[in-house]
């Protein structure tokens, strides 16, 4: 399991670091073809400068994620947009994508770090 979620911090970390890099760096390339939704919706997102506060959450919680120590510090910054991305595949694009993989390896990565994120579902006792 461990050599396991190494492979998946790699993934995760390093893609949403790689990604936030070529948006920052302006080499982001161009979607083909997209459907009107997500055309209209994207413009909306980029237009109101959305998209810059996602993508340095994207490279700060990919760097978190990369460096294993603050592992599930990162994962709460990323997992949130890696689900974003799967519902922007399945519901605006029509087919799941790189965002659903995406979402899996970041659950997957929930449950290796769960020690650290029990206490946020245990239930809360009276006070």
């Amino acid at each position: 399991m461990r050599w396991l979620a190494l492979a998946a911090r790699v993934l995760v970390g390093g893609g949403f670091v790689f990604a936030a890099l070529m948006y920052f760096l302006g080499t982001m390339p161009a979607q083909p073809d997209l459907p009107e939704p997500a055309k209209q919706l994207g413009g909306v997102l980029g237009s109101s400068g959305w998209m810059t506060v996602v993508k340095v959450l994207e490279l700060v919680g990919g760097v978190l994620v990369l460096s294993g120590r603050l592992a599930p510090v990162g994962l709460v910054l990323v997992t949130p947009v890696a689900v974003n991305i799967a519902l922007w595949d399945v519901c605006l694009l029509g087919k799941p994508g790189p965002g659903v993989i995406l979402t899996v390896l970041c659950f997957l990565l929930v449950g290796y770090y769960w020690r650290h994120f029990a206490g946020v579902f245990a239930p809360a006792k009276w006070v």
